[in-house]
């Protein structure tokens, strides 16, 4: 099977099955044999489901022979961050603490996709407990430098995806951890609204941030793979229904649509290697035919209200660690000081957080009754190198600026579409912030962008 296969679309490779051009089975060995062989440099992959992963595959090929394909993601071959749920298979959260746990039952978004046809080859590492990249087997690598992190939280779906381990991956968010690792490796990642995407089954991280969504290659394929996990789910009380994308439309009806731009965050720029990257970014959406407007957000410490929501949610969440004594396992030192810190806190400080995100909720409600969407930079610099990464930057907000806070806070959806290489051949890619519920439209728009582009047709050579 051609190399490039791995590479292709999930769109394409629907079309190819269903033409009965290649086999589900050996597309699937083929990812398999691919990841098995990348994994000891990139340490994406904490536990292969090869078993699994054939059965689900034969099964799919049988449909593809009947032309009872059920879903565009039928035989497709796909992997899942190591924080969701699955029968009988090792959920290890990245942490030491949790190694060899086993859950009885799939997360919802585990059995969405195993009911589509999707062929599920194993759980991605992520960043010890949805933070940065470094988990209990190592640091997963940016597969365009392996001298680089891939970030986080959701390093191993960004990074497996990039080096064509899978055809596309699941995610989570809370604070960064789709946007920033699909910016630094090189691919798309869509957060959804808050509640469009059950989280039953997922470790718990902020109750009221906590998002789950695709990282995939091409925004097409983010948008097939939304459409199959959406939907409210009796098992999550705070999920909730809401409009598919569908096909994306043309970009003539985008044209004159305006699109708010967050110019301090692209002032705040210090590399003009990267800056350059943006400012052509910004050039060519504007070539589309879109207004583009500089935007100032109201003056509120984003980034603060929403670190300290995350950290004494989260420090309620794994309380268990300081009851067990488990809490000194924690490889990111950092993250149990701050949690520790967060257990002092009193009540009224996080009570006065959440009357301030209400307003904030309000006035991004208001910002995008002008704008079909808000445009910042994914990430201020391209991959960190590994120990760097290690050290200095253990959660996304070091390098997210207020618009990834906000979105985060509101519950705002976001897409990050790449936009551009560095002279060392290093991703950069764009945030586009949407207004609530409207996946459809954001993704059309960054459709748009990716279609006038040609940085979706680059991969790395690994």
């Amino acid at each position: 099977m051609a190399h490039d296969l791995v590479y292709r679309p999930v769109a394409e490779l629907n079309r190819l099955i269903r033409g009965r051009h290649i086999s589900p089975v050996e597309l699937t060995k083929s990812y398999l044999e691919r990841a098995q062989a990348l994994d000891g440099q990139l340490f994406a992959f904490v536990t292969f489901t090869e078993n699994l992963a054939m059965e689900q595959a034969r099964d799919a090929e049988r449909r593809a022979m009947k032309g009872k394909l059920r879903s565009p993601l039928d035989g497709i071959p796909w992997g899942v961050k190591d924080l969701f749920a699955t029968t009988g298979i090792p959920t290890q959260w990245g942490s030491p603490a949790y190694q060899d746990q086993i859950f009885d039952y799939d997360a919802t978004v585990v059995r969405k996709l195993r009911d589509s046809g999707a062929v599920l080859i194993g759980k991605l590492a992520l960043g010890e407990l949805a933070s940065g990249a470094r988990w209990f087997g190592g640091t997963t690598r940016c597969p365009w430098d392996l001298t680089r992190s891939s970030s986080g939280s959701s390093a191993g779906p960004a990074s497996g995806t990039a080096a064509g381990l899978v055809a596309f991956s699941i995610g989570s968010e809370t604070l960064g951890s789709i946007i920033s690792p699909a910016a630094t490796n090189g691919v798309v990642g869509l957060r959804p609204t808050y509640g469009r995407v059950s989280r039953h089954g997922a470790m718990t991280l902020s109750w009221t941030m906590d998002k789950v969504g695709p990282i995939s290659r091409t925004v097409e394929d983010c948008a097939i793979v939304f459409d199959e996990i959406l939907g409210a789910d009796p098992l999550d009380a705070t999920s909730v229904d809401g409009p598919t994308v569908g096909a994306l439309a043309s970009n003539r009806k985008l044209k004159g649509k305006r699109i708010g731009i967050v110019r301090e965050e692209f002032s705040s720029i210090t590399d003009p290697e990267v800056l350059a990257v943006y400012q052509n970014a910004l050039k060519s959406l504007e070539s589309l035919g879109f207004i583009l407007e500089d935007i100032q957000f109201e003056d509120y410490p984003y980034q603060d209200i929403a670190r300290y929501t995350l950290n004494i949610e989260a420090a309620t969440v794994f309380e268990p660690l300081w009851k067990t004594g488990k809490i000194d396992m924690l490889i990111n030192r950092q993250r149990a000081v701050d949690w520790s810190a967060a257990r002092l806190l009193p009540a009224t400080d996080y009570l006065k957080m959440q009357r301030l995100r209400a307003e904030i909720c309000e006035n991004a409600s208001a910002l995008f009754k002008k704008y079909a969407a808000c445009v910042s930079p994914a990430l201020t610099s391209p991959a960190n190198l590994v120990d760097f990464a290690n050290v200095l930057a253990p959660t996304a907000i070091v390098t997210g600026g207020g618009s990834l806070a906000l979105g985060n806070l509101a519950g705002l959806p976001a897409v990050s579409v790449p936009c551009g290489f560095t002279a060392s051949n290093l991703p950069l890619g764009i945030q586009l912030i949407g207004p609530a519920f409207d996946e459809a439209g954001l993704l059309r728009i960054a459709h748009a962008y990716e279609q006038g582009n040609s940085w979706v047709s680059r991969h790395p050579r690994i």
